[in-house]
Formats: structure tokens, sequence, C-alpha cells
């Protein structure tokens, strides 16, 4: 790893792990779905559709295999004749027009045996160590059927429509790490193509998006055999949907040393740009092309929803004013295009300029992805002194210090987990009854200003382990402050409780992180996005375009 000798300071975590902040992210080079296509293109993958079993009528099971140098993984796809009225977004929905696993392996035909009884179900059904993501998906009805029709007369689709909705299928769930008889990531995470974060779920939409538009090539030609294919470009520029709600942001409080890692990865990169020394005329003109190229990106984005519509007229705002800024030639280093950018911009147009900024150094960025991960393992510190804990929490959680706990809105949410689907909810403390009670430990900073008043009354030299054995209540709260005092990028410094506080901005961090965009919000508590957009297929990936799709050409 390349040494810096005057490397810029990282971003404070008062700044970047503010809800407001968080909620404008932009994905970058250390985004998931990055890591993977760089690693598909440095270890020259193989992909094959090593079954195709889709009838006339659309409905049957296909493999598609990714070969990589050591193992093989199968995404075992099954598609269904789905009636509109069973189609839903919501994760209570009990059937889909496509169902999937990643396979460990090559599948046996007693495997897809196994598969086609129990995948289609989805928590319903059972799957086990072979099988390492379970996902399901749900088509764009519209612009399914304008695409069958338009390839089956032998004509290409209308660009615009296309680009308007962005995919012919969205996800619901893109299930790993155990759940539901998955393979526990804990056994796959020292495998090199595994051990960056979410890497076998991103190669689960990578593997579903080449089967979703081979099936609606497939189901034009059912229609007329001399139906055309997608123009290439056009195929490209669609990717797979998803819809992500309240279920995802928990994990951002669960996982306070992963989600240090993700930051702090992203923070020295850009520390690194930052301090660069040099910045010369072709530097200049590449990154003028790069903004150009993101003003594209910005133009293509829809949204409907009022936060998210203020924040595009804020960043086509921002990308305005950057391409001016850029094409008056007046930049003189990496370090002075940020500082501008904090000084001219909206958080929407900063977070993306940082994006930018990493864009053109791959040489000292990527192998940052190694440093990404995190078994979550922590054991408490039992020597450490309440008087050192107390410094702790006064470093950490002094923007809470002063909130006024009893008031209302500052406890008006409440995180529990719904009975019906173990997925976390959201309620309103003081309008649903009894909800209080279910209550899961997801607003950190209120329970660090408690256990800091509880903590008043010991004595400073008392040690944690003595304070822990005589009343472990605030045991989990003890837990986070000496992590975070470690790891500074590892507690959100906001109150996840607020009344004003929104989920969205939670789900866009973490979404970012996985390399998505085009942020939909569809009310303050789900939103959609879209994940591989421009990305090349497996059959059209070459060392040129495996990490130089992502901003449109």
């Amino acid at each position: 790893m390349r040494d810096f000798d005057d490397k810029a300071e990282l971003r404070p975590p008062s700044q970047v792990m503010r809800l407001a902040r968080m909620g404008c992210g932009h994905p970058h080079r250390l985004s998931f779905m990055r890591i993977l296509m760089r690693r598909i293109r440095d270890e020259a993958w193989r992909f094959e559709v090593s079954d195709w079993q889709i009838g006339d009528d659309g409905v049957g099971h296909a493999v598609y295999a990714a070969i990589t140098p050591q193992r093989t993984y199968s995404l075992v796809a099954f598609a269904h004749d789905l009636p509109a009225e069973k189609r839903s977004d919501r994760v209570i929905a009990t059937a889909w027009d496509t169902t999937f696993v990643l396979f460990d392996g090559v599948p046996t035909q007693a495997d897809v045996a196994r598969l086609r009884d129990n995948v289609p179900r989805q928590e319903a059904g059972r799957v086990c160590e072979t099988e390492l993501t379970l996902s399901r998906a749900n088509r764009s009805v519209r612009l399914w059927a304008h695409v069958v029709e338009a390839l089956s007369e032998g004509r290409q689709p209308d660009a615009e429509l296309l680009t308007e909705v962005g995919y012919l299928m969205r996800t619901t769930a893109v299930y790993g790490s155990g759940k539901f008889g998955c393979q526990d990531r804990a056994m796959i995470a020292d495998r090199p193509e595994f051990r960056a974060p979410f890497q076998a779920e991103m190669l689960t939409v990578y593997l579903i998006r080449a089967f979703v538009l081979d099936l609606v090539e497939h189901m034009a030609r059912v229609r007329n055999a001399a139906a055309v294919k997608l123009d290439p470009a056009l195929r490209r520029s669609l990717g797979i949907g998803n819809s992500t709600g309240l279920g995802m942001a928990p994990f951002i409080m669960n996982h306070p040393m992963l989600i240090n890692n993700w930051v702090a990865a992203r923070e020295e990169a850009l520390a690194r740009v930052r301090s660069l020394t040099t910045f010369t005329p072709a530097d200049q003109a590449a990154f003028a092309k790069l903004v150009d190229r993101a003003v594209a990106n910005v133009a293509a984005w829809r949204s409907e929803h009022p936060v998210q519509v203020a924040k595009l007229a804020d960043l086509k705002a921002d990308v305005a004013k950057l391409q001016a800024f850029v094409g008056a030639g007046q930049i003189v280093s990496w370090d002075g295009i940020y500082g501008w950018a904090e000084d001219a911009l909206s958080a929407e147009g900063c977070e993306l300029v940082v994006s930018l900024l990493l864009e053109p150094h791959g040489e000292f960025v990527d192998e940052l992805a190694d440093c990404m991960a995190s078994d979550e393992h922590w054991q408490i510190d039992g020597r450490q002194t309440v008087g050192e804990l107390r410094a702790n929490l006064e470093e950490v959680y002094g923007f809470a210090e002063f909130t006024d706990w009893s008031a209302r809105e500052e406890q008006a949410r409440v995180w529990y987990t719904s009975q019906e689907k173990l997925e976390p909810r959201l309620g309103e403390r003081f309008e649903e009854d009894r909800i209080a009670g279910y209550e899961q430990p997801l607003q950190p900073a209120r329970d660090a200003c408690a256990l800091w008043q509880d903590l008043q009354q010991t004595p400073a030299d008392m040690s944690v382990s003595d304070y822990l054995a005589a009343d472990p209540t605030y045991r989990h709260a003890v837990r986070r402050a000496q992590i975070t005092s470690r790891l500074p990028y590892a507690e959100v410094r906001d109150n996840t409780i607020h009344a004003t506080m929104l989920p969205i901005d939670l789900l866009r961090f973490k979404l970012a992180f996985f390399g998505a965009r085009h942020f939909d919000p569809r009310s303050d508590r789900w939103l959609r996005i879209n994940m591989f957009a421009g990305a090349p297929f497996p059959h059209e990936l070459t060392p040129e375009n495996a990490d130089n799709w992502f901003y449109p050409a």
C-alpha cells in the first residue's frame, strides 16, 4: 500500500456521519459493484449459460455460470407465470415473476429439482449451505410489454422510455449471509472473490440482469421468430431495479465496525487524492470529460418525491457550476477542486465531487477495497475506568449532550421487528399503543446519554467490568462507546428516533456503497434504485470497459 507523507486530513465523522450528509451519498470507485467488476476483469472470469429450460410461455429455469480461477458459482433462475393481482413490491408478497439462488458450484439435476420446489416460495421454502443468496424480482410491466412488442415487430424500443424506467425487472430482496438457510458469510469470507463486502450479492444481481435481458429477447422470439435483439447500447443502458425499505436501515446501527471500515476507506481515498501535488493540463482535460459524463448521469435521474425533487434541483445547479468552474481552467490542484466544492455547492453536489475525484485515481484508491470488511467481533474492555468511558461518551456523543430526551419530538419513533415477516419496522411512540415495549436498541445517541447520566453517580476509578457486573442495563451502549472511540466512523452522529428523521437517508447511504444510483424515494421509508445500468454484459466484457461504464459515455 502506497505511503503518503503529507496526506490531507480525513474528514471528521461530525461532518460525514450526520444523516443529512449520509443521505446525499453517491457511488464511487470503492462501491461494491465496481469492486466486483474489476475482479472479474483482473482474473478473467468466464461466463456461460449452462442450462436454458424456458418454455414458450416464459416459464421454466436457467443456469448461468460464473467461472473464476478457483471456483464456479451458478445463478439458478426460475421464471414464473405471475397473475397481475399477485404482483407486489411489498416484502409480504408471496409470489414473483422470477426467483433466484446463487449456487456454490455447479448444480446437478437433483439440485435444480430441489431448488424448484423451494426457491419460488422464498422465505416459506428451505435452502441450505450450497446456496449463497436467495432473491426474487418482478417485471416493470409497462416497459416489459413495450420491449417484447417492439423487438417482435423488428424494431428497437423507445429509448426515452427505457431511460425513464431504467430496468425491465426490479428485485425486492437479495438475501444472503445465512438468512433462510443460506451459507453463512463466515464460511466464505476467506475466499478472495468474497473478501470485500456483499460480493456474492453483487454477483447475483449482475447475473440476474443478464438472465432478464435474455428472457425478454426470448419472449420476443416466441411471438415472432424474426424478432430482432436489443441494440447493444440500449441493452447496456438497462440495469436491475431494486425496491428497498426499512429492512436495510438498522444494518447500519447493528454493524458499526463494518460501517466504519467502509467510510474510512472512502475518506482515506479522498485524503490521498487531495494530497496529490501535481495537476497537469491532461488532468484538467480528463476531469472535464468526467464532469460532462456526470452531468449526463444527473440529467437522466428521475424522481417525483418532494425530498428528492429538491435534491435533484440542487444537484443540477451544482453540476452546472462545476462544469463552469472546470471549464474556466483555473484549477490548481485536486484539493482545490474539493475545497471549492465545499464552499460553492450543496451537500449533494459536494458528495458527487468526492466520487468524481476518486474516479481517475484507481492506482492508489482501488487497493483500499481490501480494508472494507470486518468480522464485527469486539470484546468489551473491562479494564477501562468509568472516568475513561465518560470521556469516550463526551467525545463521540457530544452532539447529543444537550438534547432534551423528555421532549416528544426527540423520542417520537420506535424501531421494532414485525412478528409476521421478522423485518424491521418504524413506529410512532406516542400514537401506537404499547409499541415501546417492543423497541430494539437502535437509538444509540439516546442510550449513550442515559449511560452518561448513570455514570455521574459512579466513581471515576471503578472498572467497566465492575460497573456492568453490578448492572448490565447499558452494556450495549458501553460496547458502542468503546468501538466508536477507536473507530471514528462507526456511529451515526444524529438522533435516529427523532420525529423528522428520514429513514431514506440511511438507505441511500448504504446503497451508495453498493454502487446504486438514481435513488427514487417512494416515501420517507422506502425507495427504488438502479443497479449495474451501463455495465457491460458477461459476453461483451473487456479489460477496457470493465471499469469505465458507470457514467454515461
